[in-house]
């Protein structure tokens, strides 16, 4: 039989273990001072780099027959548009042009047959004869300064009524440059003019 006072000590003893908890868990939450994920760039990045070029420079295409009448072709599209001006000093110039041309001649034949009755009978004639179809595809890029490419055009052509595929494909790629920056400056100039966003005044207090 254990004394009172002795009792009395591992009551206490006891009390003591278990009042001890585990130490408190310090749930971590992410600072308020995190940087921001890096902004991705802007999808009008290159629309708002073609609206800058004014004066173009156009690189060599190559040194083929080839390569040498479609960059003539190009600079002479240019400069008869009167939209963008044609500079040969690199420096100058907002943007260079830079194309790949290719041309294929191919044989095409052609044929007809012509029948005529003549009594209970028929008489027919057949003839043939080859066409030479001239055949001109072109890719042609836009690059800013740093080397971005700002704008690409591939177009193909088999010639015109009055022109030929070489002259005819160069015009249909100035044709679309052309195009592509004018619709910018319409969809930059309603944006520049939209009205603004007015709001209700505010009632008056009885």
């Amino acid at each position: 039989m254990f004394a009172p006072a002795v009792l009395a000590f591992m009551l206490v003893q006891t009390a003591s273990g278990s009042s001890q908890t585990a130490p408190p868990v310090v749930a971590r939450t992410a600072s308020s001072t995190q940087p921001a994920p890096a902004a991705r760039p802007s999808a009008d990045a290159d629309s708002a780099e073609l609206l800058k070029v004014k004066r173009i420079y156009v690189d060599s295409f190559g040194d083929d027959p080839v390569s040498q009448s479609t960059q003539s072709a190009v600079v002479s599209e240019l400069v008869e548009s009167k939209r963008l001006k044609v500079t040969e000093n690199r420096e100058r110039a907002d943007a260079t042009l830079k194309g790949i041309a290719l041309e294929k001649r191919s044989q095409e034949l052609h044929s007809y047959a012509e029948g005529t009755a003549v009594g209970q009978g028929a008489i027919s004639d057949s003839s043939a004869h080859t066409q030479t179809v001239d055949e001109a595809r072109v890719s042609l890029r836009l690059v800013n300064p740093d080397g971005d490419v700002i704008w690409t055009s591939t177009q193909e052509s088999k010639g015109a009524k009055y022109k030929g595929a070489t002259a005819d494909v160069a015009e249909k790629c100035i044709r679309q440059l052309l195009h592509d920056v004018e619709k910018l400056e319409h969809a930059s100039a309603s944006q520049g003019t939209a009205a603004p966003v007015t709001t209700a005044p505010n009632a008056e207090h009885h």
